[in-house]
């Protein structure tokens, strides 16, 4: 195999996709709105080549594109659960758009091309392919945030992550610069080498700007500020998009370039993501308490989880990687599958978001009480939910790093976080009930089944399979 056949081999995914947005754009440019339904069907079945594609790629560890990119086993594990969450997405959005008036064919592209930009931020094994693919990805959720330009909160959703990012951006940007100086290099293996001496002023510093980067997209303390108004004010369906395929694809690069690029100075960043985890899951235990936007409450909710997931992280060993990883595939499902039952609470052709409209739901729509109240008691880590085992997983990774002050902090924030979970059951349950939702198409309860039953039955046989390749994929950065 030729060096072009291997790299293009080992870049499937992104070249399905990269092709697939191209020709759909062409389609929808020269179409004159006419395929928009079109473009949008077939976004979705790129989207699930793109996953199988991958299956192709079993294999050992693949340095390709001079070294820029890495195919391996935790990329693959970060991608699958991406691509998921952007095909689910996909799926979730064609009512809502449709009603809302703006199922135009630029969202699906956009889509695509978002998703693309995070399977090279996953992959990426220098700081300027770090770059790319963050820049890739940045510039379609800013158009998207605004996609729906006649409503007021969206154009403000979309103004402020533009602007917020775009300083982000320039920090993570000015970060690799001073790395670069400093270690003479912009390859993560040639940092760590550079680094295996013992960390300057000048990378430290550069790495507080790197990780104040990937801390703006992840949307953790002190870089947060952002996420309630853009969760709110977004279309609903891109706000499940941020919540899940964006969140995965900024904590996996984050996780690779500080297991790849700094393993030498663990001391430094882990006080950063020691830090910021703190912050982030008291914030989201406390903000959220007083919420009455469902959307926002999710917003600090997110806060919180990315909290909990970066405990796994700040141990800095291979059980804790793999421990974030299999909270993230948790934390995907348990997102999509409330952002569905979001999505149901439609009246006529208006969509409501406060949570008092969920009042009585169980007596008006039992099904749709269900599946919410156990995404909120997985959320609260309640067992034997799937959201147990995912705060179990990074819990024991922090236990066994000697972290057991995060630990107790994350069990305590955990405790007070369940209170508004709790609060929405109760609602739900036990207020009187108000005006029932209409009935929504099925792709929407489809999405909420599954991943009702997928957060239901974790222990029985999802969970087996997502540990074990969890524990194989973390391998591959040690």
């Amino acid at each position: 195999m030729t060096p072009l056949s291997f790299a293009l081999a080992h870049s499937l995914p992104e070249i399905v996709l990269a092709v697939g947005a191209l020709a759909l754009l062409m389609l929808g440019a020269f179409g004159a709105g006419k395929r928009d339904w079109i473009i949008t069907e077939a976004a979705i079945v790129i989207l699930g080549v793109a996953f199988l594609s991958m299956f192709t790629q079993l294999g050992d560890k693949a340095l390709i594109w001079d070294g820029a990119f890495v195919d391996d086993s935790f990329g693959r594990f970060m991608k699958a659960l991406t691509l998921l969450g952007s095909l689910v997405t996909l799926l979730l959005s064609r009512e809502f758009m449709a009603r809302e008036g703006i199922d135009f064919f630029e969202f699906p592209v956009l889509v695509l091309l978002a998703t693309l930009g995070m399977c090279m931020l996953i992959s990426a094994q220098s700081l300027i392919a770090l770059y790319l693919g963050l820049e890739l990805m940045s510039l379609a959720l800013y158009v998207i945030a605004a996609f729906h330009r006649d409503n007021v909160r969206a154009s403000e959703a979309g103004l402020k992550y533009f602007v917020l990012g775009a300083l982000s951006s320039g920090m993570l940007l000015y970060g690799s610069s001073l790395l670069y100086g400093f270690a003479g290099t912009v390859n993560f293996a040639g940092i760590a080498v550079a680094l295996q001496g013992g960390a300057s002023i000048g990378v430290v510093f550069g790495l507080v700007f790197v990780m104040a980067g990937l801390a703006f997209k992840m949307s953790v303390v002190p870089f947060h500020m952002w996420t309630p108004d853009v969760y709110e004010g977004a279309p609903t369906p891109v706000t499940a998009f941020f919540a899940t395929a964006a969140k995965v694809a900024a904590v996996a690069i984050t996780v690779r370039i500080v297991m790849s690029a700094f393993p030498g100075i663990k001391p430094q960043w882990q006080q950063i993501v020691v830090f910021i985890s703190i912050l982030s899951m008291a914030l989201g235990a406390f903000a959220a308490i007083g919420q009455t936007n469902i959307k926002r409450l999710m917003a600090y909710s997110s806060i919180g989880h990315m909290g909990f997931a970066l405990v796994g992280l700040a141990s800095g060993v291979e059980q804790g990687v793999s421990g974030v990883m299999i909270y993230m595939a948790i934390y995907v499902a348990m997102t999509l599958g409330t952002f569905a039952a979001i999505l149901s609470m439609r009246i006529g052709d208006r969509y409501v978001e406060n949570i008092g409209d969920l009042a009585g739901l169980a007596r008006t729509n039992g099904f749709m009480a269900f599946v919410l109240a156990m995404m909120m008691f997985s959320l609260a880590g309640i067992p034997p939910l799937a959201g147990f085992f995912a705060k179990w997983y990074v819990f024991l990774a922090a236990i066994n790093g000697n972290l057991y002050g995060l630990a107790v902090i994350g069990m305590l924030a955990s405790t007070v976080a369940a209170f508004y979970y709790l609060r929405i059951v109760k609602i739900m349950y036990f207020d009187e009930p108000a005006r029932p939702f209409d009935r929504v198409n099925p792709e929407v309860t489809a999405v909420m089944a599954v991943m009702g039953l997928l957060v239901l039955i974790f222990a029985f046989f999802p969970g087996p399979l997502v540990v074990e390749s969890a524990t194989a994929a973390a391998k591959s950065l040690f």
